[in-house]
């Protein structure tokens, strides 16, 4: 027979008291954000912390009834519930309508709703449901395209709808995989990406591929076994290179460029050979990577130039220092960190901030609510925050890991990762060390998608959680 569940016993009260903290000390600090001396009421409706009231209502109503499903339909109706989600985001692109430069609402009435936001939440149970087949080996080839599938499908629709920001969340789902045991070089080729599109943004394109060559060079002395033929194609072509530039047949300039890549392709053509007739499999990943990265370094200026909308464009310009523009691209991000500097160690006190109260931040009670929690409570507030989601996405680790099935461990990985993404996005965002790409602090930023969407994630992970111990006796 199976055990009988008491959701009030069973369910995490850590976690939801740590829920519960967030979503308040969100509402309060909207209200700082907007207050006025107008309109004082904290139950003003016709105010944004009086609508975000509603709304938490409305997501204990969503807890109460995610409480009551049974655990075993999250599973079950995950990839229907992912293909609904994908429904309204193509609802979304024909019909939507256009707010902030990006189509991501559905407007019916005075009531909107951002599908992208549930659609984290839907891909989170199909992930999970996929990763948790029997038999899946993660590094089969059909089983990692349909991975990708999954990630990356609604992350193409909402790039569709302009906005990147929201987009890029799914990437955080690399993680989950990782811990599924996708190989850790898998990260390290995301984070070599990363670093070349910031070079490629910011250097010449020449000291760009020389870094892509010595990387190739090192990987080939660290895991080839021939280290000496490494050794001597290095010094080989050194020498080629030295003896063209003395008799200026090459100068260290595009020539140079053009010797290079002639210099890699040949290579790899050798290599390839050298790799089939001997079987070495390292040989061919290694030249794929190098043969990539060249393409992905010249593609850069393309993606930069015709994926990502003007401001886009500028506020990162802004963040890499090409461009110095404190009163267009980087005005939000320099607003921001007056108002957080402006807080001291202990802030300027509740509803006494002068940066938010006046309207100098921009989004203050969305995008860039972390910077009214600096302003009015200073370093120590910002301190206790960032604390509370530190415990917060430890403790979801710590039931992560309890979990007796695989769908309700991968579930809760996810979770995790996408509420780390948009925490390290969003107040780096505010403080400078990242672009601002608009994605809401989970639990704090104004909205009612948002709100509902990040409830839904936690809590049917914590239902889940619940129910762990329902097992056949």
């Amino acid at each position: 027979m199976r055990r009988r569940i008491n959701i009030y016993r069973d369910i995490d009260w850590v976690t939801v008291l740590l829920y519960f903290i967030l979503v308040i000390m969100g509402w309060l600090n909207i209200y700082a954000a907007v207050y006025n001396e107008e309109h004082n009421s904290i139950i003003d409706l016709s105010m944004k912390y009086g609508k975000q009231m509603l709304w938490i209502a409305a997501s204990i109503l969503l807890i109460v009834t995610i409480m009551l499903i049974d655990s075993r339909f999250y599973a079950f109706f995950a990839y229907p519930t992912y293909l609904f989600v994908i429904f309204l985001l193509l609802v979304v692109l024909l019909f939507g309508t256009e707010v902030n430069a990006s189509r991501s609402w559905i407007v019916i009435g005075g009531f909107r709703l951002q599908p992208g936001e549930f659609a984290k939440f839907a891909t989170a149970l199909a992930l999970a449901r996929f990763l948790s087949a029997e038999n899946m080996k993660i590094h089969k080839f059909k089983n990692l395209l349909s991975i990708a599938v999954i990630i990356f499908l609604p992350a193409a629709l909402i790039l569709l709808q302009n906005d990147t920001g929201s987009a890029l969340v799914y990437a955080s789902l690399l993680i989950v995989l990782y811990r599924e045991g996708l190989s850790v070089s898998v990260l390290l080729i995301g984070f070599f990406a990363a670093i070349l599109f910031i070079m490629a943004l910011t250097l010449p394109v020449l000291y760009v591929l020389l870094f892509i060559v010595f990387v190739s060079c090192v990987l080939l002395l660290l895991l080839f076994e021939a280290k000496k033929d490494v050794l001597k194609g290095i010094f080989f072509f050194l020498i080629t290179v030295g003896v063209l530039y003395l008799i200026n047949l090459i100068s260290l300039d595009r020539s140079f460029m053009w010797v290079l890549i002639a210099s890699v392709v040949t290579s790899s053509f050798v290599l390839t050979i050298r790799a089939l007739i001997h079987k070495i499999p390292i040989l061919f990943l290694i030249i794929a990577i190098t043969i990539g990265a060249f393409a992905y370094t010249f593609s850069v200026d393309y993606l930069f130039d015709n994926v990502l909308v003007a401001h886009q464009r500028s506020r990162i310009n802004h963040l890499l220092g090409i461009e110095s523009d404190p009163l267009g691209a980087g005005y939000n991000v320099n607003q921001s960190k007056i108002a957080i500097g402006s807080g001291g160690f202990s802030g300027k006190g509740f509803l006494q901030g002068t940066q938010t109260k006046y309207d100098f931040v921009p989004e203050q009670s969305t995008d860039f609510i972390f910077c009214t929690v600096g302003e009015e409570w200073g370093f120590m507030g910002t301190t206790v925050v960032l604390l509370l989601f530190l415990m917060l996405l430890i403790r979801l680790i710590v039931l992560a890991e309890r979990q007796r099935s695989g769908f309700s461990r991968i579930y809760g990985y996810a979770v995790v990762s996408i509420l780390f993404f948009h925490l390290a996005v969003n107040v780096g965002m505010t403080i400078g060390l990242a672009p601002v790409i608009g994605i809401p602090l989970p639990f704090f930023s104004y909205g009612g998608s948002s709100l509902w969407a990040f409830t839904a994630l936690l809590f049917v992970f914590l239902r889940i959680d619940a129910s762990r111990r329902e097992l056949l006796r």
